[in-house]
C-alpha cells in the first residue's frame, strides 16, 4: 500500500470502484466527507494515477458476443522482435479483450469474445494462425463464468484469508 493514501482515500476508491458515476455529494454521504473535500481527493487521486479511468460496463451477451474463449498461444520463435509483432497484432484486435504474457508451456493467454462457433473459427484460422510470429494455437471455450472482475482489493478491506 502506499503511505500516501490514507483510510479515506482507500474507502473513497472501494466506493468510486462500485459506481464510478457518484457525484461528489453521493460519495461524501457514504464516506463522511464533504462534498468540496470529495472533490479534491478525487481530483488528487486522479492526478496520481490511482484512478485511471471511469467506463461504462457493457453486457457482452446483450451486444451479441455469446462466445468467450480462452485461447493459448505459443509463438514460433522466442525473440524480442517476434513477441513485438505478436503484441501489435493482438492489440489491433476488439475481439481480444485481454491478453497476458507467461511463464509455462504456452506463451500467452488471450481472452476473447466472439459472436459464436463460425466467427471464433474465422479468427483462429484467419486470424491467429497465418500469422508469422504464431507457431501452436488452444482454444478453450468458456461454459460458465464463475466470477467476472468486478474491481481490485482496496487495501484494508480484504483478510489475509479473502473474506471480508
Amino acid at each position: 500500500m502506499n503511505e500516501q493514501l490514507d483510510k479515506t482515500d482507500l474507502r473513497l476508491l472501494k466506493e468510486l470502484q462500485k459506481d464510478g458515476r457518484l457525484t461528489n455529494n453521493e460519495l461524501g454521504d457514504r464516506i463522511a466527507l464533504s462534498p468540496s473535500q470529495c472533490s479534491r481527493r478525487r481530483a488528487r487521486l486522479e492526478a496520481e494515477g490511482y484512478i485511471r479511468s471511469y467506463r461504462a460496463y457493457l453486457d457482452r451477451e446483450k451486444l451479441g458476443l455469446d462466445m468467450l474463449v480462452v485461447i493459448s498461444v505459443t509463438l514460433a520463435t522466442h525473440n524480442r522482435d517476434n513477441a513485438r509483432r505478436f503484441s501489435q497484432l493482438i492489440n489491433g484486435l476488439p475481439e481480444v479483450l485481454e491478453a497476458y504474457a507467461l511463464t509455462g508451456e504456452m506463451d500467452y493467454h488471450l481472452k476473447v469474445a466472439t459472436r459464436g462457433l463460425a466467427d471464433l473459427s474465422k479468427f483462429v484460422n484467419d486470424v491467429l494462425l497465418p500469422h508469422d510470429s504464431v507457431q501452436h494455437v488452444k482454444t478453450s471455450i468458456v461454459l460458465d463464468t464463475l466470477k467476472t472482475f468486478e474491481g481490485f482489493p482496496v487495501p484494508g478491506s480484504w483478510h489475509g484469508d479473502g473474506t471480508r
